[in-house]
């Protein structure tokens, strides 16, 4: 895990805040967090936003929570080495990085509160693997966290071309009011590529289930499927019954390859940004308490992960033969700085497994 300008380190300096950090003029720079499926196109239109809102003046902070992704290198989180340690394949090195991130995040809420009084925006990428972030407890601690101290607001990206199947599409949509409840932040649409085809029939749609409804009918008469009648019943059924929670959500059509559209899509932010404000600073201060005790909990429970481990790999040592004397000394250095990694990351968690009074910088006035 990285972010482009500077990451998570062991920093620690940042002053104590309570409640929405801001400096003496008031000023708080907007956080965004970009979500999406898989190949969506998030991470160039992370690229893009940044480009966009770089030439129109604003100062722009941009933070990777991506732990695979291969061109950028992981400052908090090595991503490879958490295979290697754990055993574990992609999917479970992701979770697990995210995990061990969460529990030190508060050292890059250190790094963007000694920014934020220099900061418009701070942009958010996260994994592609949409469950990792979203329906994770550290996924959860980190928007939270975010969203306690900072305006905060989700930009659910999706692949226009593929939402042209009304079945995509409303796949698309049962994941973005997801996301939207679930997190209770406020949520724009971003549809994405649309240099290669037009989103004019999925903004209809959004807005008009009836016509949603005759494209699954046409869909289902000339479609690949040919009279799938259980996939559009059930994709009309849908329409008719959630279509109400969609309908007025905030949306924007952009290109990353070309820029089309950024100009709208910094607007509808911008008066996310508002509704924040407006909605959903009472809310977030309700839940101080909450988010706290869940970051004692994962604490807690990726301490018992690396004890389970530990005992493991010293039993397989026992019984394993000599190493042989011709191991690459590069490789030892290597297995040196792992080891060292990881005793920081135990110390680290066992701070937060075991805080004491005070500790919380955002959480002590929730209790």
């Amino acid at each position: 895990m990285a972010d482009t300008t500077a990451a998570a380190s062991s920093s620690s300096s940042a002053q104590p805040m309570e409640g929405l950090a801001e400096d003496a003029t008031g000023h708080k720079p907007t956080v965004i967090v970009v979500i999406g499926m898989a190949g969506a196109g998030k991470s160039t239109f992370v690229h893009r936003l940044y480009l966009h809102l770089t030439a129109q003046k604003k100062r722009v902070y941009s933070v990777n929570l991506d732990p695979a992704v291969r061109n950028i290198s992981g400052d908090t989180v090595k991503y490879k080495d958490v295979m290697k340690h754990f055993g574990l394949g992609p999917n479970g090195a992701i979770m697990t990085s995210l995990n061990l991130f969460a529990t030190r995040f508060d050292q890059a809420m250190g790094l963007i509160d000694q920014r934020a009084s220099e900061l418009d925006y701070v942009i958010v990428d996260t994994p592609g693997q949409i469950e990792v972030f979203n329906w994770s407890a550290s996924g959860t601690i980190i928007l939270d966290s975010l969203a306690m101290a900072y305006p905060t607001v989700t930009l659910f990206v999706l692949d226009t071309v593929r939402c042209t199947s009304p079945t995509t599409f409303m796949s698309n949509m049962l994941y973005v009011t997801s996301i939207m409840y679930k997190t209770k932040l406020p949520t724009v649409a971003v549809f994405n590529k649309c240099d290669v085809h037009p989103s004019d029939s999925c903004t209809r749609w959004m807005s008009d289930w009836e016509s949603y409804i005759d494209a699954v009918r046409n869909d289902e008469q000339n479609g690949p499927d040919h009279g799938g009648g259980y996939m559009s019943s059930l994709m009309r059924s849908m329409a008719i019954n959630i279509s109400e929670f969609y309908e007025n959500l905030a949306h924007a059509s952009v290109s990353s390859l070309t820029g089309i559209g950024m100009g709208d899509c910094e607007a509808q932010i911008i008066a996310a940004a508002e509704e924040y404000e407006e909605s959903y600073v009472p809310y977030l201060e309700a839940r101080k308490a909450a988010i706290h005790k869940h970051r004692v909990e994962l604490a807690k429970q990726q301490l018992k992960v690396l004890d389970k481990q530990d005992a493991k790999r010293k039993a397989q040592q026992q019984k394993a033969p000599t190493v042989a004397e011709n191991r690459e000394d590069d490789a030892e250095e290597i297995d040196e700085d792992e080891a060292e990694d990881l005793a920081k990351f135990r110390e680290m968690l066992q701070q937060h497994a075991h805080p004491r009074k005070g500790d919380c910088r955002r959480c002590s006035s929730g209790g």
